[in-house]
């Protein structure tokens, strides 16, 4: 690999020969950042690490940054495994494990459409505290009983805080143990993964805090023309309909949510840990085999509906749990799966191509989710890759 220090832009790390037009990307993706530019970026190509990047203040190769939603893929790949192992069902329904979840007519929903954010539980009743938010426990009891925002089973919208809390009480009431202790036990320790459900406090010194976005004038004056309706579906799963409105910002970077990960958004990750993930479950890494098997692979990547999203009025596609990658970088192999952040991170499995991708930022990307930018990058590591 070689070094790639800039005299004008300080991007550093290293890239595998054949991606160094991924190097001269990265960089251009933080001379055009009009904020603080700042971030991560790693691929691994069948289980090789070809591309080590980052820049920016305060900014380290093991800089751990808060990847909100990004967390979503290591919660589903937990259950991809207990999938494959024959321990949950995705057939059967939800209230079949979590007797409590049939209450408010959600007797009949499965849990694979409980991951494909079919439920209909996109919050609840009087609203949640940021110390509620932090505890996968606490939400799942307050869902189990809460009525659903449409009829299970019927509409797709996208559940930004509870997805999480929601698989993670079908994972519970199955094993016996939490998402984030099975994702320690059976994926970040053994594989040496820098990405935490839960952040230990003597990983708090590498934690880097996520700081608020700054608009561009062109997307102030866009979110002065059309702000978010606070009685929209939108507002209700993001919080902003809450009283006082949710602080996505303050919400990554309290140390009670790093503390207790939340298989929703409270997982602490550098792009290292995102992408080497992604590695270990469908490529292998550091010489330990694929956590899934081809069948497991195929069907994660595999997408059983689609449609505008009611929360987000968007088109998206969900497979099992994960984010049809495809839909958003058309360059990626059919099969890919991963899964976005709201500070702007992505990452992602590119089974076809071999190809797993992390990418982290520390200044939160407006309006949120994967950070524009990813679409550059993505765009040249699988051209890069194409030219192997």
């Amino acid at each position: 690999m070689t070094d790639t220090g800039d005299s004008t832009i300080a991007v550093h790390g290293t890239v595998a020969a054949g991606f160094e037009g991924v190097r001269e990307e990265f960089a251009a993706v933080l001379a055009a950042d009009h904020t603080e530019p700042g971030g991560q970026l790693a691929v691994h190509h069948h289980g090789r690490l070809v591309v080590d990047l980052w820049a920016g203040e305060g900014i380290a190769g093991d800089s751990l940054p808060a990847v909100y939603s990004s967390t979503k893929g290591a919660a589903h790949l937990v259950v991809a495994l207990l999938i494959q192992d024959g321990v949950i069902d995705p057939d059967r329904t939800v209230a079949s494990y979590w007797r409590e979840f049939a209450a408010e007519g959600k007797g009949g929903l499965t849990v694979r459409e409980l991951m494909s954010h079919r439920s209909g539980l996109i919050w609840a009743d009087g609203g949640f505290t940021v110390e509620e938010l932090a505890d996968d426990r606490i939400l799942a009891a307050r869902l189990a009983g809460q009525r659903p925002y449409w009829t299970p089973g019927t509409e797709y919208g996208y559940h930004a805080l509870t997805i999480g809390a929601l698989t993670g009480e079908v994972v519970r009431r199955a094993t016996g143990r939490s998402i984030q202790e099975i994702f320690e036990e059976r994926v970040r320790a053994p594989y040496g993964l820098d990405f935490h459900l839960g952040l230990p406090e003597a990983l708090e010194p590498r934690y880097v805090s996520i700081r608020p976005g700054v608009p561009t004038p062109e997307q102030a004056a866009e979110f002065a023309a059309n702000p978010v309706d606070p009685d929209s579906l939108m507002a209700v799963a993001f919080g902003f309909a809450a009283d006082p409105p949710l602080d996505l910002v303050a919400l990554a970077n309290t140390r009670a949510v790093r503390a207790l990960g939340p298989a929703s958004v409270g997982g602490v990750a550098s792009a290292r840990g995102l992408a080497g993930m992604y590695a270990a479950a469908v490529s292998g890494l550091g010489g330990r085999a694929p956590l899934l098997e081809p069948e497991t692979v195929a069907e994660a990547g595999r997408v059983r509906w689609t449609g505008a999203d009611v929360v987000t009025a968007e088109a998206d596609a969900f497979a099992l749990g994960f984010e049809a990658s495809g839909n958003h970088y058309p360059a990626l192999g059919e099969g890919s799966f991963g899964h976005s952040g709201a500070a702007g991170s992505q990452a992602y499995a590119d089974p076809a191509n071999g190809v797993a991708y992390g990418y982290t930022r520390r200044r939160f990307a407006l309006p949120g989710g994967a950070a524009p930018e990813n679409e550059r990058l993505s765009a040249a590591v699988s051209e890069a890759v194409a030219k192997l």
